[in-house]
């Protein structure tokens, strides 16, 4: 399954669950994010030619990340472009997740194992502004 959480038709987040299978090439997101997430799901024989990609100036303006949970479950709790707190959603193991808009936080559930893909570079200190975090009794789970 693949789902979109969204808040006030902003694109929070899209999440790939490890079960999700289709056949082909599919991509998820929109072709004005900055960072593209897609699926492919090929036969044996199936080749992809040989290609590069073309110098291509972009301008990025939101950092915005993929992460895979290669092991262990984690809370991810979402929050508006504002710091404020819209709900919460459960990774597991082989699921992948876009963080596109707003703000976000984590609570490992398990012991886990995360892959992060960003663009860069990064500036750690000009990069980020940490919040407080939503109080844990009140997280809503979708």
């Amino acid at each position: 399954m693949v789902r979109e959480i969204k808040h006030l038709n902003e694109i929070l987040c899209i999440i790939i669950e490890a079960n999700y299978q289709s056949n082909g090439i599919e991509f998820f997101t929109p072709p004005d994010f900055s960072q593209q997430l897609g699926y492919m799901n090929h036969g044996k024989g199936h080749t992809i030619p040989p290609h590069t990609h073309n110098p291509m100036p972009r301008k990025v303006i939101l950092t915005q990340e993929v992460l895979y949970v290669k092991k262990g479950k984690v809370r991810v709790d979402l929050y508006d472009k504002n710091q404020v707190y819209v709900e919460s959603t459960i990774l597991k193991t082989g699921d992948v997740i876009l963080l596109a808009s707003g703000g976000h936080g984590f609570e490992m559930l398990e012991n886990t194992e995360m892959i992060e893909i960003k663009q860069g570079p990064y500036l750690e200190q000009e990069d980020k502004v940490r919040f407080k975090p939503v109080d844990s009794s009140s997280v809503t789970i979708k």
